[in-house]
């Protein structure tokens, strides 16, 4: 096996080679969306910070990456490189060994580039890619998941809320209010907040920055004020769920059409990109019920998907999303340490 720069050539085989794997995991979950196509490879073999593996002159893994960037995670000091799903792949004999041989080839070159922070999205099911980037010191940081648009099976949640409010619950098949735009059920109003009310969910969105920073997560994103989270929102056509009580938000989630893989590009998918509860009512059926008044929303828009992202060090995320989707990536993270750049590395 030779391994060698990825270069312009490489990418046919290449683009083949990605889809075959992307095949491979929508086996494990169907919930994913059929593709015929991958996007351009040209800009990684652009930047040359890719590998590729050949044997008998056919391309039997590569390993790409994004040009090194500053503020890995937006909440450290290191610059790092990150390689996104589809650019990287191999074939299935000796799998393992191949991406060994990627990983030591790229990562010489990564470290050079002063990038000491080495992301790589794998998918959730590929187990001897896993395990061998497990054996090189990288550790699970990022899970993308996915599950069809259907509603989550909660009603043995809503006695609890019932009792929570001490309300009755109205019976099966007019739980939900007829009102526009809003729902009732067990005390809680659900609706969509118009842009101009994006504002009242700005309390929970710093609740979620101040969670972040706690054990075991400790990511210290900066706390944006509330006009620039209501700008950003509003900048990337974000759509913005909540559930009040008495006037008050109790919890929220935000989707947006793009995400963090490319099937996120996908007509019929949408992506949640920010959810909080407060502490007292989870456990409760409350998110789960917020869940499915969007789903009910967004199921009548003909969106068919829906998928989120998280970070496995966030327990509370990592216990809720597990729970309702099932993952299609990992992405595991390795932290070099910044001191090799002050010696001289050999080829």
């Amino acid at each position: 096996m030779i391994i060698t720069d990825f270069r312009y050539e490489h990418i046919p085989e290449a683009e083949a080679l990605a889809l075959s794997c992307y095949d491979e995991e929508r086996r494990e979950v169907p919930a994913l969306p059929e593709i015929h196509s991958v996007p351009a490879l040209k800009d990684f073999a652009d930047n040359h910070m890719g590998a590729a593996a050949l044997e008998n002159g056919r391309l039997v893994g590569f390993l790409c990456s994004v040009a090194p960037f500053d503020n890995v995670f937006r909440s450290t000091d290191v610059k790092g490189v990150f390689s996104p799903m589809l650019a990287n792949a191999a074939i299935l004999e000796n799998r393992a060994a191949i991406y060994a041989a990627l990983y030591q080839y790229a990562a010489l070159k990564w470290v050079q580039a002063g990038a000491y922070s080495h992301a790589v999205c794998l998918y959730a099911h590929d187990e001897a890619a896993l395990g061998q980037f497990f054996r090189y010191g990288f550790g699970l940081r990022c899970v993308d998941s996915i599950r069809t648009m259907q509603r989550l099976d909660t009603m043995q949640q809503l006695d609890t809320m019932r009792r929570m409010d001490g309300q009755r619950l109205l019976k099966s098949g007019s739980a939900h209010e007829g009102k526009t735009g809003m729902s009732s059920l067990g005390g809680f109003v659900f609706t969509e907040l118009k842009p101009e009310e994006y504002c009242q969910i700005y309390p929970l969105e710093s609740m979620l920055n101040s969670h972040y920073r706690k054990s075991p997560f400790f990511m210290n994103r900066r706390l944006e004020s509330c006009e620039e989270f209501c700008e950003e929102c509003v900048r990337n056509k974000d759509r913005c769920f909540a559930a009040f009580q008495k006037g008050e938000p109790c919890a929220y989630l935000k989707l947006s059409d793009t995400g963090e893989t490319f099937i996120t590009q996908a007509s019929d998918y949408i992506h949640i990109t920010g959810a909080f509860c407060l502490p007292e009512y989870r456990g409760r059926g409350l998110y789960q019920n917020l869940l499915d008044y969007a789903v009910d929303i967004l199921e009548k828009e003909g969106y068919t998907r829906l998928g989120v992202d998280f970070e496995s060090i966030n327990p509370t995320a990592d216990r809720f999303w597990s729970k309702y989707f099932t993952a299609y990536t990992q992405g595991v993270v390795r932290r070099i340490d910044e001191r090799i750049g002050q010696v001289i590395i050999p080829e």
